[in-house]
């Protein structure tokens, strides 16, 4: 399920930035007096009880301003209202109500989307200043302190924020439904591929590097099951990212990679393996996603017995981090092995949501350190007293063990192949976590 997102907003050196570092618990945004410091959107997590959501820092709004930086930071702050399910405003105690408040509420009322207004710098404990009855002005509901410095009244505006945000989305309901994101640079062939599979034109297709801009939704349902296709932007380094909706774009492929089950990394056979799918397929396995590589444009390849084996290799080299996502070569123009893809694509959703048994694990790991012994250093043998996977989706091992100084990042390995091979986890990750015993 895709995390709720939430905007701050508002004009600039309330403390936007000061607001957003507290809310993520880090120092993220820089802060400064001098107004217009931030000028991207700056993008952060932000838990509040057990419930995750994105939250945006945003530039400061000068709505009326023709100054071309400040019009700029207009126009990343309305990507982000425009994408945001909530946003909060910030507004300043200590200069009151001014005229560029009452224009960005303005601009907020006509979004449509749920307000929370924020009255930053009441420092002070007890009753609020005469002036922050002012901000009623705004037509905004009643206005919450904070002070961001301090922290008071983060816990009130975060209770209001996400009294306003629906995490309710239909997962049970679509549990049967794949969650598919197709990733790969600009003009790999993402959109074709969607377009064959549902046999129509559902996104725009082009040579031009770019054409889609949002991530969009498509359901497929076939022989194979069912499933939820997601086509996100081209994502490519940012050196040669000059648009400011490239930049949004990049974000929402990002997002689309958290709500997926699986992830088509897609390569253009054309121009092989760069550097830049190597990043993509870092995004995926940075979320612990099940991945399979597609090779596309299979069919533009004059080829000869050994074409197929020595792309292989080549992505065995520039791959070697994700040497257990399942590669399939195939053609979106002409559908040569969709019906492979599909298959690897279910495959690895259902190896990601594995669960292994902790008695059959720790079968397992006696063969596995009877077979190698755990490493020993000046003396001390490493023991691993018992193993278990308390989650999935990766697949999540925990590891007991008298001292993991001992435990070899190679030894890790070791017992992660052996447990691969023994129970076909391919297409997934595997993440593998030390403990020594009596720490939880």
């Amino acid at each position: 399920m895709a995390k709720p997102v939430i905007a701050v907003v508002g004009r600039p050196n309330v403390g936007k930035s000061t607001l957003f570092n507290k809310l993520i618990g880090q120092r993220l945004s820089i802060v400064d007096d001098t107004p217009g410091v931030t000028r991207d959107r700056i993008y952060g997590e932000i838990e509040w009880e057990n419930r995750k959501a994105v939250i945006i820092d945003t530039g400061g709004i000068e709505p009326k301003s023709d100054d071309v930086i400040l019009s700029q930071m207009r126009r990343q702050a309305q990507l982000a209202i425009d994408t945001a399910n909530v946003i909060i405003l910030v507004t300043d105690l200590k200069s009151g109500l001014v005229s560029t408040d009452l224009d960005v509420a303005s601009m907020l009322q006509k979004s449509g989307k749920s307000i929370v207004l924020c009255v930053n710098k009441c420092d002070t404990v007890g009753e609020p200043d005469p002036a922050f009855y002012e901000f009623y002005n705004l037509g905004l509901g009643d206005p919450i302190q904070v002070s961001a410095v301090h922290g008071h009244g983060t816990g009130d505006l975060l209770d209001e924020v996400f009294s306003k945000l629906n995490f309710n989305d239909d997962e049970e309901e679509n549990g049967d439904v794949i969650n598919v994101a197709v990733i790969g640079k600009p003009n790999v062939g993402k959109s074709s591929l969607i377009n064959y599979i549902t046999s129509q034109d559902r996104c725009i297709v082009s040579d031009i590097a770019g054409t889609t801009r949002d991530s969009i939704d498509t359901s497929v349902e076939n022989k194979f099951g069912k499933y939820n296709f997601i086509d996100t932007a081209g994502i490519r380094r940012k050196s040669r990212i000059v648009d400011e909706i490239e930049k949004y774009s990049i974000i929402r492929a990002k997002m689309a990679i958290e709500r997926s089950d699986v992830c088509v990394i897609m390569i253009d056979a054309e121009i092989g393996c760069t550097e830049q799918d190597t990043k993509v397929a870092g995004l995926a396995l940075d979320a612990g996603k099940a991945c399979v590589i597609a090779v596309n444009k299979w069919d533009a390849i004059e080829k000869d017995t050994k074409t197929m084996s020595n792309f292989r290799k080549r992505i065995e080299v520039d791959f070697a981090f994700m040497n257990w996502a399942p590669v399939v070569f195939i053609s979106a123009k002409t559908g040569q092995r969709i019906d492979n893809l599909f298959e690897n694509i279910n495959a690895a959703a259902s190896n990601n949501a594995a669960r292994i048994k902790t008695g059959t694990l720790n079968e397992l790991l006696a063969q596995i350190t009877t077979r190698v012994q755990p490493p020993t250093d000046k003396g001390k043998r490493l023991k691993i007293f018992y193993i278990t996977q308390p989650s999935t989706k990766p697949p999540t091992f925990v590891s007991f063990c008298n001292n993991k100084d001992l435990f070899h990042f190679s030894y890790q390995r070791y017992i992660e192949n052996r447990i691969r091979e023994t129970f076909a986890l391919s297409g997934t990750p595997i993440r593998m976590i030390i403990r020594e015993r009596g720490e939880k």
